[in-house]
């Protein structure tokens, strides 16, 4: 900012002096763009000055260039420039075309109202990753707001995938105990699978998905976000009002925080279009005319084709679940919802596992790997390797680093084993992993800390019993001798002794 006195200074010397704009600039010692502003603003246009450049002789091409292709980026345009012959430098070329590209006149938009009932507009919020397990798995908020009131909805999934997208509306529609009669979203792959212009070809199951419920989907043109605008804003708000510094304990805890914050806090603000009302107040008036919800849900099980191989395992979601072993070398068919993984051959439902979100995890059922091992009579079960993994994961980085520094992993292992078999799956596993932070991947490292442990706890020290693995040796039974037998011994031996 200048002073209005040099502001006057600059126009006089313009005007009576008959200064440039250079010399202005250099004797008033402000900037050459200062002064052109101020001219500007007094409706002043000084000219040019008259020195040619190498791009003159371009300029023609330039500007019927971007004439056809307003949007060509610069560097590219340089390419063209350059292969005609042009030697300048592509700052400078940025700097010229900046100032040659044609500018989109600025757009005015309505102010859209909506009817009671009548429209939601839905979108997905990305708020970052969560581990579980081994797994970094995304969080994301599935948003529905009803635009004549602006009730909400929010829900938060691992992924948006469309089986998440499909129970987002199920969830949504059954909170509202309603559904709109038309649904706005952008042109997501869930919603649209290709558009060109008004050409539109929908995803098959958001059809099925409108064949229940009986709303319209209706995408927003490209590049017209403003038409959805009120989810657009509520996702900021969630972001601020709701999802700021706020501490949960797993998914369902976070969503249940997420339902009372959308019955209380957002729907006890005043409503936009009403403000002498609020949300809850106007939703009233929505829910009225809401379209009923049919007699039941729409099924959102996910459904899919998978193949067993050898192993009597199938992987769904990153994960391995087991399955009887007689049931290898075929497809079988996974039916999952967010809480359990069920697997089908045909019509039979032959095994059903709580569904993990980790990565790599073997989900298995007792009576699975048992049917294998009795089915076959000389298996020895899985290594002890195999065994230690499963039991306690950081085992495996804790090898990889003792081979590192010499150690043998036969001994390693043997001897881990005894101390799972001795302390158990969990104390193993603390263990290990202080063991690894500690820096001391050693099996005398982990056994000192376990116990240390076991002192902390007052627990008594673990008994080893190795027995063979013979029926005819578990199913003894030894019974406790009568040790007055050995006095009688004793004294049979100071008779002889007497006697001789």
């Amino acid at each position: 900012m200048i002073t209005p006195e040099k502001e006057a200074e600059i126009l006089r010397v313009f005007h009576a002096e008959k200064w440039r704009v250079g010399t202005i600039a250099e004797q008033l010692g402000v900037h050459h763009y200062v002064v052109e502003r101020v001219l500007a603003q007094a409706g002043v246009r000084p000219a040019p000055a008259s020195r040619s450049s190498i791009v003159d002789a371009y300029l023609p091409f330039i500007k019927d260039t971007l004439e056809k292709y307003p949007t060509l980026t610069a560097s590219r345009l340089y390419e063209m420039v350059k292969q005609r012959g042009y030697q300048g430098q592509p700052d400078h070329f940025r700097h010229l075309v900046a100032g040659l590209r044609p500018r989109r006149p600025a757009e005015a938009y309505l102010r859209v109202r909506t009817l009671p009932g009548e429209q939601a507009q839905v979108d997905w919020g990305h708020f970052g990753k969560i581990a579980i397990g081994r797994a970094l798995r995304p969080l994301m908020a599935f948003v529905m707001v009803l635009s004549f009131s602006r009730m909400t909805f929010l829900r938060f999934y691992l992924d948006a995938q469309m089986p998440n997208f499909l129970r987002g509306h199920v969830d949504a529609f059954t909170h509202f105990r309603g559904v709109p009669r038309v649904v706005l979203y952008d042109n997501l792959k869930s919603a649209v699978l290709e558009r060109d212009g008004a050409a539109i070809r929908f995803n098959p199951r958001l059809l099925e998905i409108k064949k229940h419920y009986r709303f319209d989907p209706r995408p927003v043109a490209p590049a017209r976000g403003n038409e959805k605008g009120r989810v657009e804003r509520k996702i900021r708000d969630i972001r601020q009002s709701f999802f700021a510094a706020r501490s949960w304990n797993g998914l369902d805890d976070l969503n249940s925080q997420a339902i009372t914050w959308c019955t209380t806090v957002a729907a006890d603000r005043p409503c936009p279009e009403d403000k002498s009302r609020r949300v809850h107040e106007v939703f009233v008036e929505d829910q009225a005319k809401l379209l009923p919800l049919p007699g039941a849900p729409f099924e959102t099980t996910e459904q899919l084709a998978v193949s067993v191989h050898k192993t009597p395992y199938v992987r769904f979601d990153k994960n391995d679940y087991s399955v009887p072993h007689d049931r290898v070398d075929r497809t079988l068919v996974v039916l999952a919802d967010p809480k359990v993984v069920r697997i089908a051959d045909g019509t039979e439902v032959i095994a059903e596992h709580p569904r993990s979100f980790d990565k790599g995890a073997q989900v298995e059922l007792p009576e699975h790997i048992d049917g294998l091992r009795a089915h076959k009579k000389h298996a020895k079960g899985r290594s002890v390797l195999d065994q230690l993994h499963r039991a306690a994961p950081s085992v495996q980085p804790l090898l990889e680093r003792a081979v590192e520094r010499g150690a043998i992993v036969g001994r390693l292992t043997t001897g881990l084993r005894r101390l799972l078999d001795g302390y158990g799956a969990q104390a193993l596993e603390r263990a290990v992993r202080r063991a690894l932070e500690e820096d001391t991947p050693h099996l005398g490292a982990v056994h000192q800390l376990l116990e240390t442990e076991r002192k902390e706890r007052g627990v008594p020290p673990p008994i080893h019993i190795a027995l063979p693995d013979d029926a005819r040796v578990k199913g003894l039974i030894v019974r406790p001798h009568d040790l007055d037998s050995y006095d009688q011994l004793q004294e049979k031996s100071h008779d002889d002794t007497d006697n001789a």
